[in-house]
């Protein structure tokens, strides 16, 4: 192509670029500038061979199965649930890497399953070993043809059959095999954003459901998956319209970098707007707090000087008020003690005065407590000792004391109590001085905390002191706070332009070349759904989404989905045959060109209508040269429409294979 028409000439004209800028950005997203045809992708079936052992009712015991696929519509005719559908199953589980929809109880009778098919011109033969339903190893192998292929399960170098993959559990197999086919088939895979955040790729399984169509009960057109835009995708894909495949990638990488972008705005809108609103508040509270700063120095100094007196004076008081308090305590504990000492000398005298035994104990000790264990001596003790003369400590009987020294024991006692009671005295006076100053320290501090109080100072000083601190904060918030930056102009960077162009000039591209293709694709689907047996449908319009409007009876129009459940399957065969044949018409159709069909009578399809399906899918099949495998317990319509050679059917009553 020449450079001035090339596709980044074309994309750096409309995104005002150099042509190395688009190559780099395309380049960083793994983008390609060149739309190059795609390799042919024809799939066929050639052999299928099944072994294991069957349990349960029907037939039961060892089998080796072998079925052989011609070119055309090839019949799978059994009774139900006598292994038409498992055989699409076991195909598919081949060159799917897993099978759809296949039974447990099935999977489990398997010891071996072989497939050769053919691939974009290649003969390849799958070899599974599987154990309780699983693959315990499996090999795919490439060879020369069919025929050598079918005598092997292993390796034959020198016969050129060579292994193209080995696997020893499903998961692996599965990897594999989806990987293969994607390269063997030229595919690409299906790349599409999500929410403009994430993306969501789809591989082989989803080109897959192209081939094995669903059941009429499934409302997507085309797939097996419910996944939006994806019809769409293979729609575009098996018409190989150029660039299909290089502008749904490009579209998501500039989805996913326009959101990035996007995002980093909206942080930076919202981080601005923070700042401005902190240095909006922060200019507030600084104004308000200097002008209380204002007002309040505005009364002066001169009470300071006084305030700080009052408070001295207060201190003094206070600790002078505290020291009163301590002695005064101290005082009253004396008093108490001085007390006590009269009441009991008081009470020994009038004891030695009545009682000789009190008299012979005067000199002697008064505890409180014995002397051996500290238990405190009872009353009952004391009581028994004036009583009946026990001593109170030992219980043992004391003697009186000789009535010629009761004098002096008498005289004595007095001679205490007179001391005790002068002792009281002088402790009550000492105790009523300390009062006396307690109180008048505590009248002077309260008056000099009146005083503090009063003062004028006593209420500004807090509120100056806070003042400056507001002022110093607010001060130091705006220094850290960082100037809100004017506002600019958003501009999507240089990337995002070449990636947005890359996009329009291709769906520029792909919407020239793909109108005309639309059309005849629209009057294909609509002429084969009238062979299919739907007689009143009028015209189809079906959109690069891959969304079909079906109009039938002159004014009805609805979608796809709402269609019965039988017109659904017609007009699904019908879209993928319409697929081959526009394409091969205008040397662009990239379809493999296998279909396979399950049991379509029993979507709702009348007798009549499922023989004119059947013609019309064999008359379809050797028109465009492709393989068509269909399930049917229906002998008659398959004996009436097919020969021979292109019916596989069981004994009647029992299984297919």
């Amino acid at each position: 192509m020449e450079a001035a028409t090339s596709l980044e000439s074309r994309i750096a004209a409309l995104a005002e670029t150099t042509e190395d800028e688009v190559r780099s950005v395309f380049a960083t997203y793994g983008l390609p500038l060149v739309s190059t045809p795609a390799r042919p992708r024809a799939l066929r079936l050639r052999r299928l061979r099944v072994a294991g052992l069957r349990t349960g009712a029907v037939a039961p015991g060892k089998f080796d199965s072998t079925i052989r696929f011609n070119d055309g519509v090839t019949a799978l005719v059994a009774s139900n649930l006598r292994g038409k559908t498992s055989v699409l199953e076991l195909v598919t589980w081949c060159l799917r890497g897993a099978p759809r929809e296949l039974q447990t109880g099935v999977r489990r009778w398997l010891s071996h399953l072989d497939l050769d098919v053919v691939v974009a011109g290649q003969p390849l033969g799958f070899r599974l070993d599987l154990e309780n339903g699983e693959i315990a190893s499996a090999l795919v192998l490439a060879g020369p043809d069919v025929d050598r292929l079918a005598g092997t399960r292993l390796s034959v170098p020198e016969d050129g059959i060579v292994p193209l993959l080995r696997a020893s559990h499903s998961a692996s197999f599965t990897e594999q095999v989806q990987a293969l086919m994607m390269d063997r088939l030229d595919l690409q895979p299906l790349v599409n954003s999500v929410k403009g955040t994430s993306t969501q790729t789809h591989g082989w399984p989803a080109y897959y459901g192209a081939l094995y169509l669903p059941a009429g009960g499934d409302k997507v057109l085309l797939g097996d998956q419910s996944i939006a835009g994806l019809p769409g995708r293979l729609l575009q894909v098996f018409l190989d319209l150029p660039a299909t495949a290089a502008l749904a990638r490009v579209k998501t990488a500039q989805d996913l970098r326009a959101t990035e972008e996007r995002s980093k705005w909206a942080a930076a809108d919202t981080f601005a707007q923070s700042v401005r609103e902190q240095r909006e508040q922060a200019q507030t509270k600084l104004g308000e707090a200097r002008t209380r700063l204002n007002a309040l120095s505005a009364a002066g100094d001169g009470p300071r000087a006084s305030l700080a007196e009052l408070a001295a004076r207060s201190v003094a008081l206070a600790n002078g008020v505290a020291d009163e308090q301590e002695r005064w305590e101290e005082l009253m504990a004396a008093h108490r003690q001085a007390r006590t000492v009269r009441q009991r000398d008081a009470k020994i005298l009038n004891d030695v005065s009545e009682s000789a035994v009190a008299r012979r104990l005067f000199h002697g000790l008064n505890p409180t407590a014995c002397p051996r264990c500290d238990k405190d001596i009872e009353d009952e003790r004391r009581q028994r000792e004036r009583s009946v003369h026990a001593c109170a400590v030992c219980d043992r009987p004391v003697e009186a004391s000789n009535d010629e020294a009761a004098e002096d024991v008498i005289t004595e006692a007095k001679e205490r109590l007179v001391a005790s009671i002068d002792a009281e005295k002088a402790a009550r006076d000492a105790l009523e001085r300390a009062e006396a100053a307690l109180a008048k320290r505590t009248e002077e501090l309260s008056s000099a905390q009146g005083q503090l109080r009063a003062a004028e100072s006593a209420a500004r000083l807090p509120a100056l002191v806070q003042a400056r601190e507001d002022v110093l904060r607010w001060e130091g918030a705006l220094s850290v706070l960082p100037k809100a930056a004017p506002a600019s102009v958003r501009q999507e960077s240089s990337t995002v332009k070449i990636l947005k162009c890359g996009a329009k000039v291709l769906e520029e591209d792909s919407r020239s070349s793909g109108s005309t293709l639309f059309a005849a694709l629209n009057q294909e689907i609509t002429e084969l759904g009238h062979r299919f047996g739907i007689v009143s449908l009028e015209a189809v319009e079906i959109d690069r989404a891959g969304r079909l409007k079906v109009i039938k009876d002159g004014t009805s129009q609805d979608w796809f989905s709402k269609q019965s459940a039988g017109e659904r399957l017609r007009l699904r065969i019908a879209v993928v045959i319409a697929l081959l044949r526009v394409g091969a018409a205008h040397s662009v159709s990239t379809h493999p060109g296998l279909v396979l069909i399950d049991s379509p009578k029993a979507e709702e399809v009348q007798d009549l209508d499922a023989l004119t399906l059947l013609k019309e899918l064999a008359a379809v099949a050797e028109e465009n040269e492709l393989q068509i495998v269909v399930t049917t317990a229906d002998p008659v319509l398959a004996h009436e429409v097919l020969p021979e050679r292109s019916i596989i059917e069981a004994k009647d009553g029992h299984p297919l294979w």
